[in-house]
């Protein structure tokens, strides 16, 4: 009885020790994320009042709307931004959950005060061309922090995400519908040029938003079919240092036991792994795919001696 009271005592003792441990987790987690998308929103802001509105650019979404508004009405543009987001702060906290909701009101909050406090300072530079291009990377770099860490800094993508439910239309396609109408809407407001001008730099920002989200060591899934199989798969484990997983498989044609090896590596090592398969089996069938998080097992890169 005492033994099992003790017993009692310790287990009480490390389930409170163990939740303790996942409420700090969770609290560091939520500083975090209030810093990124804070820092996420401030970038963008600098991108916005230093290089793109000065010089007549625009941005897709809500903030294309606010910054033809705040042309239209010569008022400062963060108070355009705040505004008109609203609607959607509300509408992602009913369609999508408090978290993202919180973390987008934050960065929109953020983002319209960073704009106010940079409006009167000097743009960065007057070449459009120059204002393009390092604007859309600037832009690109703050909303990838931010959606990578779980918010939104435009609500566009929750009206998308609403008219999705109700249309054959995907998101993406809905948000490029949006937004052709606010830079042909632009193209009549500011000049065509500014317009052309205005799509480069939202095609920087986007491909930009890609390589934040997924790294520069974008990962890759890769399947390999081949009669050299064990080869390859020594091969990529001894000059790669990844691991390899073999999977069996059938031929629907011949009915033949196959294996097939599955394994993750990054878009860097790619052009090895290709390399690789090609010198020992010329004939294989390889198959390589995107993949947007890994997580857990073994893809830490072994060290190669």
């Amino acid at each position: 009885m005492i033994g099992a009271i003790k017993l009692s005592d310790s287990q009480t003792s490390e389930n409170a020790t163990k939740m303790l441990r996942h409420q700090k987790n969770n609290m560091r987690k939520i500083f975090l994320r209030i810093i990124m998308v804070s820092l996420g929103a401030i970038i963008m802001a600098l991108g916005l009042e230093l290089f793109l509105v000065p010089n007549h650019i625009m941005d897709g979404g809500i903030v294309g709307v606010s910054i033809i508004t705040s042309h239209l009405l010569n008022l400062p543009l963060g108070i355009f931004i705040f505004i008109l987001n609203l609607p959607f702060i509300f509408l992602g906290y009913k369609q999508i959950g408090k978290t993202f909701a919180l973390s987008t009101g934050l960065g929109i909050t953020v983002l319209s005060s960073a704009t106010l406090a940079l409006h009167n300072l000097h743009p960065f530079t007057e070449d459009t061309l120059l204002a393009t291009v390092f604007g859309g990377m600037i832009l690109g770099v703050g909303v990838g922090i931010v959606i990578r860490y779980g918010g939104s800094l435009d609500g566009t993508e929750i009206l998308a995400i609403l008219f999705n439910s109700k249309t054959p239309f995907s998101v993406g396609e809905i948000i490029m519908f949006f937004n052709i109408i606010i830079f042909t809407v632009a193209g009549f407001i500011f000049t065509w040029e500014q317009a052309m001008y205005s799509i480069i730099a939202y095609y920087i920002a986007y491909k930009m938003i890609d390589i934040v989200i997924q790294g520069l060591e974008e990962s890759k899934s890769v399947y390999i079919i081949s009669d050299e199989i064990d080869e390859i798969g020594q091969t990529i484990m001894d000059r790669l240092g990844r691991g390899v997983t073999f999977l069996h498989g059938e031929g629907a044609y011949t009915g033949n036991d196959k294996k097939v090896i599955f394994t993750v590596i990054t878009r860097l090592e790619e052009s090895k792994l290709k390399s690789i398969v090609a010198d020992i089996d010329d004939n294989a069938f390889l198959a390589i795919g995107n993949i947007a998080e890994v997580k857990g097992g073994r893809f830490k890169k072994k060290d190669i001696h």
